[in-house]
């Protein structure tokens, strides 16, 4: 794994790290490269998982303390944003991926206002974060990784308060999760597509 942008991350307190998604293995690549545990939001199905990879899966989530997430139940989605700014509000890294969900296809997707809402309420410094090579090492659907080169790449803090400064008010959510994802793709350098990524099958 080869990092770069390192400098641009603070050793210490609250941090909103906000990345692209493109393989389960980026929630362990993300910690590794940082350097410092991070707390995510996954999919409650993570949670429930049977068979011995989804207990497996369902034990190790919830030892590492991660915030689950109902994805098919609005009230409850935004109710999780509470335990994440917790995360935040307690001077710890927080890690989101704003599409909401794995990229079917490589593009980067429209992202949801979640990831503004915590900005703005935790005023913590927003990091983007471009994964490359994750989705080689596990690609959707597979079990069994595969060796692959993987480099992760930190931005500069993005400058929220010019964009936007109400995390009540939907424009201001959707100016500044549009200025977060402008900053993924600018590193990435990922095609952008201004519409919701569909939802993974596998």
């Amino acid at each position: 794994m080869k990092v770069e942008g390192a400098e641009h991350v603070p050793a210490t307190g609250p941090l909103l790290l906000a990345s692209n998604h493109l393989s389960v293995t980026d929630s362990t690549f993300l910690p590794v490269a940082l350097g410092r545990k991070i707390t995510f939001m996954a999919k409650a199905e993570y949670f429930t998982g049977r068979g011995p990879w989804g207990r497996f899966v369902s034990w190790f989530m919830s030892r590492d303390g991660q915030v689950a997430v109902d994805r098919d139940d609005t009230r409850a989605a935004v109710r999780s944003l509470d335990s994440c700014l917790e995360v935040l509000e307690r001077g710890d890294p927080f890690g989101i991926y704003p599409e909401g969900t794995r990229s079917p296809d490589g593009r980067l997707y429209r992202g949801r206002t979640g990831v503004a809402w915590l900005a703005l309420r935790s005023k913590a410094p927003v990091v983007p974060v471009a994964m490359f090579g994750t989705d080689r090492v596990l690609p959707p659907g597979a079990i069994i990784p595969r060796p692959a080169r993987v480099r992760v790449v930190f931005g500069k803090p993005i400058q929220l308060s010019a964009i936007a400064t109400d995390p009540e008010n939907a424009r201001d959510r959707r100016a500044a999760t549009d200025a977060i994802v402008a900053a993924i793709a600018d590193i990435s350098g990922q095609d952008y597509v201004p519409r919701y990524a569909p939802r993974a099958t596998a």
